[in-house]
């Protein structure tokens, strides 16, 4: 047996022992209350695996390069939101909610749009490429997942064409989400002419973003009037083997394309350094919807999305349905859900039993027993992962977009959010809300307490760790 020297052991626990205090140092001011726990215990235990872990994922902050690019782009937002200002609506109980996603996203609400729900996967493509046929000026597409495979195919065919026509095409794919098929995608992009750049690739050494802040975003824009936004990638249905992906994706035209035109280019600049190409218009469809983009992440003050969702949570007076893939909250949701609830809101929960990432569905499921016992309704989804992301607000407000109810999206990813208010898009989202509670099994409190006490225990552990995930 090999037995070390004193001194030898001595400088380990003096490291140890430093790096503990320097994590209680620095993790306590600038973490959320959970994430800061969490941490804490890893390092405390495992100091020197913990910080290489930390070093590695856990910072929820960009690099100051990337901050500084970032507020030269402020005055690119004030520009296209000014441009706006004709279509803004004068608007009634929502008023409040618009100011407050102004000033979490510098976007405005605008009037004057279409808005269509498109909640079938495959038409959501034939759509794109439609659109992508017809384009004469720019195609913009910046999305999660761009893979190689046959639908990846059908729309770079369609860019390539667009490409021969002298429109300007650009496709930002982020690093990490499609790493599978980034090399064999960006080749077959490039040979069809097309732009491409990569969205917060990994590369410690040169100061990048870390590995798990993502660019979550799925926006598509076409000639500045034409919009998409929601939780589908290009990629085909099915690419994770025996599960098949439920979306929804809005297609949109009117003005408020132009604030999704302004978050797309935006994120090109920052990603290339250059400065974004021209401005955007406004253009009215003859509809009547009222939009609002509301982009999130660590770029954007107040956690976005999150801020808005327990701000409406808290002003609820009839019913709200939330309905996410991945529902891992702070105490921030869980408390407004749970007043909510108290207050006689009815508060429903949709999410999916199948699910993909098993680890995430135990942090999730940990949540189940607060939620029910205060009130809470909880529905199993049962036909497909229920990858929509959407929520409503009584009749006042109504939100699809492609951030989950999680700590990953309100603390490490790029989200976009879209907010509708007017009474009849509104409407719409609740349909398709409630068609999706028809599929899916209620969960009852006297049921869920009869699982065992090993899935207890790794539903708690799960939870322990849910900040890091």
């Amino acid at each position: 047996m090999i037995t070390l020297p004193n001194d030898f052991m001595l400088g380990w626990n003096t490291i140890d022992w430093i790096i503990r205090i320097a994590a209680l140092v620095i993790m306590v001011p600038h973490r959320s209350p959970a994430a800061a726990r969490s941490w804490l215990l890893l390092i405390f235990f495992l100091p020197i695996p913990g910080l290489m872990l930390f070093l590695l994922i856990g910072s929820s902050r960009f690099p100051a390069w990337r901050a500084d690019r970032f507020r030269t782009l402020r005055p690119f937002f004030a520009q296209s939101a000014h441009s706006l200002a004709a279509f803004c609506p004068t608007l009634s109980e929502a008023a409040e909610t618009s100011r407050l996603a102004t000033t979490l996203g510098f976007m405005p609400a605008t009037g004057g749009n279409k808005i269509e729900l498109i909640d079938d996967y495959d038409a959501v493509i034939e759509r794109l490429v439609a659109d992508i046929a017809e384009a004469s000026v720019s195609v913009h597409l910046l999305v999660y997942i761009f893979a190689d495979d046959e639908t990846g195919c059908r729309v770079i065919d369609a860019l390539g064409k667009a490409v021969e026509r002298g429109v300007q095409v650009r496709v930002m794919f982020d690093a990490v989400g499609s790493r599978p098929w980034q090399r064999s995608t960006s080749r077959l992009l490039v040979a069809a002419g097309v732009e491409v750049q990569q969205a917060m690739p990994f590369r410690m050494l040169r100061r990048r973003t870390r590995r798990d802040m993502r660019n979550h975003r799925k926006l598509f824009v076409v000639d500045g009037r034409i919009g998409y936004a929601g939780s589908q990638n290009i990629v085909a249905n099915g690419f994770n083997k025996g599960i098949i992906n439920r979306e929804l994706v809005v297609r949109v035209t009117g003005p408020v394309v132009a604030s999704m035109d302004t978050l797309v280019r935006a994120d090109w600049a920052l990603e290339t350094g250059t400065s974004p190409e021209g401005g955007v218009e406004g253009r009215a469809s003859g509809k009547t919807a009222v939009a609002q983009l509301l982009p999130s992440g660590a770029d954007y003050p107040l956690a976005g999305f999150e801020t808005l969702l327990v701000s409406q949570l808290y002003q609820a007076r009839d019913r709200v349905i939330i309905v996410t893939p991945y529902f891992v909250p702070d105490e921030n949701v869980t408390a407004a859900m749970v007043t909510a609830a108290a207050r006689g809101v009815i508060v429903d929960l949709v999410v999916s039993k199948i699910v993909d990432q098993a680890i995430v569905r135990l942090a999730q499921e940990s949540y189940y027993d607060e939620l029910l016992s205060s009130g809470v309704r909880i529905h199993l989804f049962q036909k497909a992962l229920l990858h929509a992301k959407t929520v409503t607000i009584d009749a006042q407000l109504a939100v699809v977009g492609s951030s989950n109810v999680d700590l990953r999206s309100f603390q490490l990813n790029e989200e976009a959010s879209l907010l509708l208010y007017d009474t009849r898009s509104i409407a719409e989202v609740r349909t398709l809300q409630l068609g999706y509670l028809v599929e899916s099994d209620t969960l009852r409190l006297e049921t869920w307490r009869q699982r065992s006490s090993k899935r207890r225990l790794l539903e708690n552990f799960a939870r322990l760790s849910s900040p890091l995930l």
